[in-house]
C-alpha cells in the first residue's frame, strides 16, 4: 500500500470514528414520497422536489416530445453550436417568470455560482458572504481570488460594518435566498437597502426559494415584494422546478458579461434540449395551478404543531425545509435509524454540511404528501423521542 492510500484510509477511520462517513444509497424507480432505496420501500422526507413535479405526467410528456425533436445531446458548447431554440425560448421565459431582463441558463446551481463570481469579482474587489451559504457561493468566491468577508449568519448590522470599512473597487454580497439546512430566509430587503447605500451588488440564490415562494413560486424576491437593477437572481432547476439546471437572471448588460465570461459556461458541453423541453412545462404548471404551494405550505403547519414540545429544536422556517437538530452526531445517526425501522426514510446531516454540534434530521416536505403521511412521520419522531430520552 502507497502512503497516499494508507493516509487517506486513516482519514476515512477518523471519519468512521466521528460518526462522519457518508454512504451513497442505491435508488430504484422515479423519486416520490414512497421511494424504493437499498430494495426496500420506504416514505421519504428526503427530496428537494418541493412541489412533486419530478414524475408528472406533462414533463415527461414534454421531455419526449423534445427528445422526439432534438435528439438526446447537445453536443456541443453553447457558443459552439449547442445553444439550441428550446433553450433560447427557455432563457425568455425564465426572465419573465422572475421579472428580470434577461437569463441565462447554466447546466446546474454548482457550476452557475463557480462561473458567476469569478467572472464578476477578482483582485482588489470583496465579496461578502454569509456564514451559513452553500458550498457553491464560498468556492465560487474563494475561485474569485477577491478579499473574501464572512459575516454572521443574517447579521445585517456586521455586515454594515464590513461595507463601511470597505474601499473595494467592487463590492459583491451572496446569499442563499432560502438557507439549504436551516429553511430560513435571507434578510434580502436591507441586503438590497445595503447595495443601494453602499454601491454594492447582491447575488441572490435562490434554489430552495425558486417554485415554493411567492406568487406562483416565482421566488424569495417576489415572496418578499422586492425589485432592484443591483441583483443578480439564480434559480436552480432540480428541485422545486423538477428537472435539471439552473439560471441567472438580472440586468441584460451583466448577463451578456456572463455568456462572455463564465468560465463553467463558456467551456462545458450544453445541457440536453429534452431537459428544457420538460422545464417549459414545469412553468406552465407554476403559472395555472399554484394548490402545490397551498399544501406545501399546510403541511409545514402540521409538522411544525406536532413536533412542538419535543426535546430537540425544530428551526423556525417557513419552507420546505424544516430543520430538527439534536445536536450530537451519533444521535442524529441513532434518530434515522430509528426512523428507517419503521419505515421512513429522513437523512441525518452532520458536520461539515452544518456546524459543529448541530447535527439534525433535514426534514424535506413536498407537495406529493399527504397530510396522513406527515401524521405518520410524526409519530414517528414523537416515539423515538419517547424511546430515547
Amino acid at each position: 500500500m502507497s502512503k497516499l492510500t494508507h493516509d487517506i484510509g486513516a482519514q476515512l477511520q477518523q471519519l468512521k470514528e466521528q460518526a462522519l462517513l457518508r454512504q451513497r444509497r442505491i435508488v430504484d424507480g422515479p423519486q416520490g414520497p414512497l421511494l424504493s432505496i437499498d430494495g426496500r420501500q420506504y416514505l421519504a422526507f428526503s427530496s428537494n422536489d418541493y412541489l412533486g413535479l419530478a414524475n408528472h405526467p406533462a414533463l415527461v410528456a414534454a421531455a419526449h416530445e423534445g427528445l422526439r425533436r432534438f435528439g438526446v445531446g447537445a453536443a456541443s458548447s453553447a457558443l459552439i453550436s449547442g445553444h439550441s431554440s428550446i433553450y433560447e425560448t427557455l432563457e425568455v421565459a425564465l426572465a419573465n417568470f422572475v421579472g428580470m431582463p434577461r437569463a441565462l441558463h447554466f447546466s446546474n446551481g454548482y457550476m452557475a455560482n463557480l462561473g458567476i463570481l469569478p467572472a464578476l469579482a477578482g483582485p482588489g474587489d470583496t465579496i461578502f458572504s454569509d456564514r451559513l451559504n452553500h458550498a457553491c457561493l464560498i468556492d465560487g468566491a474563494r475561485l474569485s481570488r477577491a478579499e473574501f468577508r464572512v459575516y454572521p449568519h443574517n447579521d445585517v448590522g456586521r455586515l454594515a460594518q464590513q461595507l463601511g470599512k470597505s474601499r473595494s473597487g467592487r463590492k459583491l454580497i451572496v446569499t442563499d435566498g432560502v438557507f439549504s439546512m436551516d429553511g430560513d430566509l435571507a434578510p434580502l430587503a436591507e441586503l438590497v437597502a445595503l447595495c443601494e447605500r453602499h454601491d454594492a451588488w447582491l447575488l441572490v440564490d435562490d434554489a430552495h426559494g425558486f417554485g415554493v415562494l411567492g406568487p406562483q413560486g416565482r421566488g424569495s424576491l417576489a415572496h418578499l415584494g422586492l425589485s432592484s437593477p443591483r441583483v443578480l437572481y439564480m434559480g436552480t432547476l432540480g428541485k422545486a422546478a423538477g428537472v435539471a439546471g439552473a439560471f441567472v437572471a438580472g440586468d441584460a448588460v451583466l448577463i451578456e458579461w456572463l455568456l462572455q465570461r463564465a468560465r463553467t459556461y463558456v467551456f462545458t458541453t450544453a445541457s440536453p434540449p429534452l431537459l428544457a423541453s420538460a422545464l417549459l412545462a414545469t412553468l406552465t404548471l407554476l403559472q395555472t395551478e399554484t394548490w402545490r404551494q397551498q399544501h406545501l405550505r399546510q403541511l409545514i403547519a402540521q409538522l411544525q404543531n406536532g413536533l412542538a414540545g419535543l426535546p430537540w429544536t425544530l428551526l423556525d422556517s417557513e419552507t420546505a425545509i424544516q430543520a430538527l437538530v439534536v445536536g450530537n452526531n451519533q444521535l442524529a445517526l441513532d434518530l434515522m435509524a430509528r426512523l428507517r425501522e419503521a419505515g421512513i426514510w429522513v437523512p441525518a446531516i452532520r458536520p461539515p454540511t452544518v456546524p459543529k454540534g448541530t447535527a439534525r434530521l433535514r426534514i424535506s416536505l413536498s407537495a406529493a404528501h399527504s397530510t396522513d403521511q406527515v401524521a405518520q412521520l410524526i409519530a414517528a419522531i414523537c416515539a423515538a423521542a419517547a424511546a430515547m430520552a
